[in-house]
């Protein structure tokens, strides 16, 4: 069924803005990334010059190092705590309402508010450990957020508060869609709830399973807010991650080509993870209106 033409007039702002706007400054970024840019932009050709210097530096290596840290615990814890507050809830307790809004309350918060405030409570001079220090238990230490080997730890901390309520929620819409009649199956054949878990409901969650993944490794390459806000990128260089590195050699050290490229690798790793998962809908979609 084609579009009738008030639809294509009511949407083509929108199409050209999206098209100047996002693909148009995309297309820029990869065209700066092969220039000689460094405090401006300019249009002298310089191949792959910027990514071989960007594989060449040690932040760049930390960056990524500090990227797969962050992801790697951001994405297991989330989704472990997602799913057995989701199962915890799933359980018909009272209050059911006021519980998830309690857990989805961070995710209303800027990545700024939450780091400005996990920055507080870090603070060994007047957060958690200056707070139980004063209550008497004066052997309690805290220091991870000045510490250069544990702050990027406390990055995960922050970031798995903000975003688990969230994963929850995905978890929660998952279980409410089970068949029940195939739950009522197992329990008259006598297993146990556990094993009706293991066998019966999570295998049924593949598309919750799968719809985390991508939104919580998109989120993970792309978190810069929540690190500034938190700890600036240090102590020194130790909670630098590629949003970090791009910002940085960009807009602070003069090297925008570099920069540039480095956001192009962050662009691939994003579409790596989000596009497999978009052909994986749009086939499911094309194939329904089949």
């Amino acid at each position: 069924m084609r579009a009738p033409p008030i639809a294509k007039l009511v949407l083509s702002p929108s199409v050209l803005l999206i098209g100047a706007c996002v693909y148009g400054y995309i297309a820029f970024t990869i065209y700066l990334s092969f220039t000689a840019s460094t405090l401006m932009p300019v249009t002298t050709w310089a191949g792959p010059d910027a990514y071989q210097r960007l594989f060449e530096l040690g932040n760049w290596e930390v960056s990524v190092r500090n990227l797969g840290i962050f992801a790697t615990l951001y994405i297991v814890l989330c989704a472990v705590l997602g799913l057995a507050l989701a199962v915890l809830i799933d359980q018909k307790i009272r209050a059911e309402g006021t519980f998830r809004s309690i857990f989805l309350y961070p995710m209303a918060l800027s990545f700024i508010v939450t780091g400005t405030a996990w920055k507080w409570v870090m603070d060994p001079g007047i957060g958690l450990e200056r707070s139980l220090r004063t209550l008497g238990w004066e052997s309690f230490s805290f220091g991870w957020v000045k510490d250069s080997d544990l702050a990027i730890y406390c990055i995960v901390i922050a970031a798995v508060w903000q975003t688990s309520g969230f994963v929850m929620a995905l978890f929660l819409a998952g279980l409410r869609g089970v068949d029940h009649e195939v739950i009522n199956a197992a329990r008259l054949d006598g297993a146990r709830t556990w094993r009706i878990y293991q066998r019966v409901i999570f295998p049924q969650l593949g598309a919750s399973f799968i719809s985390a993944l991508v939104i919580l490794a998109h989120m993970a390459i792309k978190s810069y807010d929540l690190v500034i806000a938190l700890t600036g990128g240090g102590p020194g260089r130790s909670t630098w991650l590629p949003s970090v590195f791009m910002y940085q050699y960009t807009f602070t050290r003069n090297e925008m080509a570099v920069g540039a490229a480095s956001a192009v690798l962050m662009l691939i790793a994003i579409a790596i993870v989000v596009m497999p998962h978009i052909i994986r809908e749009t086939r499911k979609l094309a194939g329904g209106h089949g």
